[in-house]
């Protein structure tokens, strides 16, 4: 910073010197360029190949189907009505939804249907939907 005063009668004239700033601007920029900084990063886990192998896809939707002569079968697989809960079972243990169907042949006693849907309720099932062969057709 400098001041410069003359004999005159205009005062006092103030102007800032900038170049010794730059040149420690300059100074520092070279210093912080040439200092080695530690290179710090993130741990990364590398992603391992599955020891075991991937489990098999589980149908989206479980059929609970209740023949005329009183036989069951899920999902096209014939159960007996002892075996009925431990499958119910065993398929929802793992799933998030607890929905699944009763498809009925056209002359099933309800009876027969409650039974089933009592079963499915006791092995977890929340929503249980029904499906008969004249609703099918209509789709």
């Amino acid at each position: 910073m400098g001041i410069a005063v003359d004999g005159s009668k205009r005062g006092t004239f103030v102007a800032i010197n900038v170049v010794p700033l730059i040149d420690v601007l300059l100074v520092l920029l070279v210093i912080f360029m040439i200092i080695q900084h530690p290179q710090m990063g993130l741990k990364a886990d590398i992603p391992q190949q599955a020891d075991s192998p991937l489990p098999t896809p589980q149908p989206e939707l479980i059929v609970v189907q209740v023949l005329a002569d009183g036989s069951l079968k899920v999902n096209q697989q014939p159960v007996t009505w002892d075996a009925l809960y431990e499958e119910l079972a065993q398929v929802f243990r793992t799933r998030a939804d607890h929905v699944a169907f009763i498809r009925g042949d056209g002359v099933v006693e309800f009876q027969v249907v409650a039974r089933v849907i009592d079963i499915m309720h006791s092995a977890g099932i929340t929503t249980v939907g029904l499906m008969t062969p004249e609703l099918e057709k209509s789709r």
